[in-house]
């Protein structure tokens, strides 16, 4: 039950009851009728002239008669009255992956209704079924219970501009919950905005603070540089720390009257203290006294004098 055209596209009548794969050549663009049975209609004539309006209002116009479940709308308007359509994208996605179709290759999707309204007599559709017009809406009914069916054939069929596209998740969310997440990421938005331009706002104080900082204590231009030079000037201060320690070791130490302190001097990471007029047990006792203090040293002895030698 279809016609081929000229842009290599083909049309095709789908109905729920249809068991068969559906084959068709590679790059061939496919037009899909549904049958009643996958969409529900209704024709009502209503005190709004505007589609759009009456759009809005679907939901609430079919929710008495519908079974629970995730639903599109959508209308035209013929003549003094409006078509309403209700129907569910996974449903139709799943008859059409079912068949082996692929979504990909679909160029539009129509209803029965818009396609055969102007229809005479009925039409088989599928082994059991056929579709015909009642009060100029097109229904499906057992071909039993009618007194003449002819096949369908889409061989002339001039397609309506009434076609749908379907929406690929709309089964997983309906739409209310859609725009009620839509509004709340808009406000996470306004208020992600809001953070930028306040954390933009902080950061220009804090280059502005920085700058302020660096001019009043004559600091490098760059934090690098300054980092290199607060490395260089704790190693001193350390050094400095060091040498204040061990000198105060031998500034408090004990030695007799005529021991004596010649010289200290600091080279190449090494303090040299130098004792002078010492006796046979000076040494031992100033051993003794720098062994207390638990530093490591190195006694250089000279006759009456000796040189202490500590890494720093």
């Amino acid at each position: 039950m279809f016609s081929r055209f000229k842009t290599n596209s083909i049309t095709l009548f789908i109905d729920s009851l249809l068991e068969e794969k559906i084959e068709y050549e590679k790059g061939t663009k496919l037009n899909i009728i549904l049958s009643p049975s996958l969409y529900w209609v209704k024709k009502l004539s209503l005190p709004i002239s505007n589609l759009r309006e009456v759009k809005k209002l679907l939901p609430s116009i079919f929710e008495d008669n519908l079974p629970k479940s995730h639903y599109s709308y959508t209308a035209y308007k013929k003549e003094d009255d409006f078509i309403l359509f209700a129907y569910e994208d996974k449903k139709i996605f799943e008859l059409l992956k079912k068949l082996h179709i692929n979504s990909s290759d679909v160029l539009g999707i129509y209803f029965a209704q818009s396609e055969f309204e102007t229809m005479s007599g009925a039409c088989e559709v599928n082994a059991t079924q056929s579709i015909y017009l009642q009060n100029s809406l097109v229904v499906l009914a057992p071909t039993q219970w009618l007194t003449e069916s002819k096949a369908l054939v889409l061989e002339n069929i001039s397609l309506s501009k009434h076609k749908i596209k379907l929406q690929q998740f709309g089964h997983i969310v309906d739409r209310k919950s859609f725009y009620k997440i839509g509004i709340v990421l808009a406000l996470l938005a306004l208020v992600l905005i809001g953070e930028i331009f306040i954390t933009k706002s902080k950061l220009n104080d804090i280059r502005e603070s920085k700058e302020k900082l660096f001019s009043r204590y004559k600091l490098q231009s760059t934090m690098f540089q300054n980092r290199a030079g607060l490395k260089k000037y704790s190693k001193i201060h350390t050094i400095e720390t060091k040498l204040r320690e061990y000198i105060s070791y031998f500034l408090s130490m004990k030695l007799s009257n005529k021991e004596k302190i010649t010289s200290i001097e600091y080279k190449n990471g090494f303090l040299n203290v130098t004792i002078s007029n010492l006796v046979k047990t000076s040494a031992d006792r100033i051993k003794m006294q720098l062994d207390t203090k638990g530093v490591i040293y190195k006694i250089v002895s000279n006759r009456a004098s000796m040189r202490v030698e500590m890494k720093i």
